[in-house]
């Protein structure tokens, strides 16, 4: 479903991603058939590997979005999994100080930021 949120067209999505060519694959559809800007899963939908970085998974699917120039934003409350993770607080915390990966609790904090 698309929302507009902060003025940005965002294609808000449930998929489960398996790897970075479902990513690739997500990107072309919110891109060519909702001319969205970003990207907005749950974090239930990228899976429990996706927050273990030993994994690689959040890295490749995150450099996806990085490299087709689509924001993603990851949206739900994963205070849990930062609580048991230093490496993946710190990836939390640079991607959000960055401009195409953020990881929020939830679609309103998005739409904030995108308005900023």
């Amino acid at each position: 479903m698309i929302e507009e949120l902060g003025g940005i067209r965002v294609f808000v999505s449930d998929s489960r991603l398996g790897d970075d060519r479902d990513a690739v694959q997500l990107i072309a559809t919110a891109h060519y058939e909702h001319q969205a800007e970003w990207v907005a899963l749950t974090a239930e939908g990228l899976g429990e590997e996706f927050f273990e970085l030993r994994t690689g998974r959040a890295g490749a699917i995150a450099q996806k979005f990085v490299d087709y120039r689509m924001g993603l934003a990851v949206v739900g409350d994963i205070s849990d999994k930062l609580a048991e993770s230093k490496p993946l607080r710190d990836w939390v915390r640079e991607s959000n100080r960055g401009r195409s990966v953020w990881i929020v609790e939830e679609l309103s904090v998005l739409a904030e930021r995108l308005g900023a």
